[in-house]
């Protein structure tokens, strides 16, 4: 997704109100993967995961889909301990 501003992160923010108010859960995951993934680029690790577990946990089926692979990655990916920058 790239290093987004501002303006992606609201992006993301509303595609993800937009998602919710049409109840397209695969378009919510979606934007809610990414947005996770941009704060836990941003350090911000348990706010991503509380954004994307709900919506991931909502799956019942469809597991071997790459969206919901690469939100599990991520969910993963957010759960371990952070590693501590090397100075």
């Amino acid at each position: 997704m790239g290093r987004a501003g501002p303006e992606g992160q609201a992006s993301l923010q509303q595609a993800i109100r937009v998602a919710q108010a049409q109840q397209a859960k695969s378009l919510e995951l979606r934007a809610a993967r990414d947005l996770a993934r941009l704060w836990g680029e941003r350090c911000r690790r348990a706010e991503a995961r509380d954004l994307l577990a709900p919506v991931y946990g909502w799956f019942t089926e469809g597991f071997d889909t790459a969206d919901l692979q690469e939100a599990k990655a991520l969910l993963d990916e957010l759960t371990e301990p952070a590693v501590a920058a090397e100075g």
